[in-house]
């Protein structure tokens, strides 16, 4: 496991959107649930939806009824993108459940999977940046603007795929370790929710 590994399969997953380019469109995880690419895949392919989601939302042609449906399918999509994150990390824990940290060690704040959330949006602003630098019916100006954002996201790939690397590395020599903790969101728990508990009382 390493960011290559998981790059390539964000790539994959978005290449696999584009097909139909349709937020209903239904995901077919070409990975087993017992493997990581399972997650990985799983993991952008909630994003990718969700990326398009945003889009259709701002849209100023949209009816309040559409709105509000949209905005339901998003608040029900981070609830699934932090789930699949947890997953991960759970994944991760297990991997490393037989290190042990040096005296030394120092705890690493952000986990490898939200570390992979980061990288997995960021593969999805590359695409879509490289469309905009394709575009045919730009002017020139546009285009190049695109172009500068493009080369900046380039080398964002390039350091968050090395922080990646050399955090896993670290925690396999001892060196850093990580703690998962759980998001614990409210807004979607009608128990914690107070404009959906107090509706109930």
């Amino acid at each position: 496991m390493n960011a290559t590994f998981a790059n390539d399969l964000f790539r994959q997953s978005i290449q696999d959107y584009h097909l139909t380019d349709h937020v209903d469109t239904s995901i077919k995880n070409p990975f087993s649930p017992s493997d990581i690419a399972f997650l990985l895949y799983q993991k952008n392919w909630t994003d990718t939806v969700q990326w398009h989601l945003e889009d259709i939302i701002r849209s100023p042609t949209i009816r309040p009824d559409e709105l509000v449906a949209i905005k339901r399918r998003i608040d029900q999509s981070n609830q699934d993108r932090t789930d699949t994150v947890e997953q991960i990390d759970a994944w991760f824990s297990a991997q490393f459940q037989g290190i042990t940290p040096k005296p030394a060690a120092r705890m690493n704040s952000e986990t490898p999977a939200w570390l992979l959330d980061r990288m997995s949006i960021l593969q999805l602003k590359l695409y879509h940046f490289r469309e905009q630098v394709d575009r045919p019916s730009v002017s020139d100006e546009h285009r190049q603007k695109a172009v500068q954002k493009l080369e900046v996201l380039v080398e964002q790939e390039s350091d968050l795929a090395r922080c990646f690397d050399e955090l896993l590395e670290d925690i396999r020599n001892g060196d850093r370790y990580m703690k998962v903790y759980r998001q614990m969101k409210m807004y979607n728990d009608p128990t914690l929710n107070p404009v959906l508990y107090s509706s109930q009382e």
